[in-house]
């Protein structure tokens, strides 16, 4: 090592650092209102996420549906196991849109 960076080490390493760490009486408002904005945006969001997954779903259910009556009247031998899919999907947007924001609170 060369002598700048042996004095600057043993300089660091010897000098007191001072903690800038505040506790106790801190004032944090100035941060719940970035936080309430926020949260308001998140929210307005997900409402509007939730509206382009229905419409998604709906055209996915149509085109699904479509499909298993063109098997059923093919006469293919796999028509129940595309309406057991189909009702799982159904089952799943059900649970996925209405269930799980309530289980954790979202009101929409």
């Amino acid at each position: 090592m060369s002598r700048t960076k042996k004095i600057l080490c043993t300089l660091c390493s010897i000098l007191p650092c001072s903690a800038f760490a505040k506790s106790g009486g801190v004032n944090y408002s100035w941060g719940a209102d970035a936080l309430a904005t926020m949260h308001d945006f998140v929210v307005t969001m997900m409402l509007y996420v939730q509206y382009m997954c229905y419409a998604l779903a709906s055209v996915l259910v149509v085109i699904a549906a479509l499909q298993i009556y063109i098997k059923m009247n093919r006469g293919d031998d796999d028509v129940s196991k595309s309406i057991m899919m189909l009702v799982g999907a159904c089952l799943f947007a059900i649970g996925a849109f209405f269930v799980f924001p309530a289980f954790f609170g979202y009101r929409v």
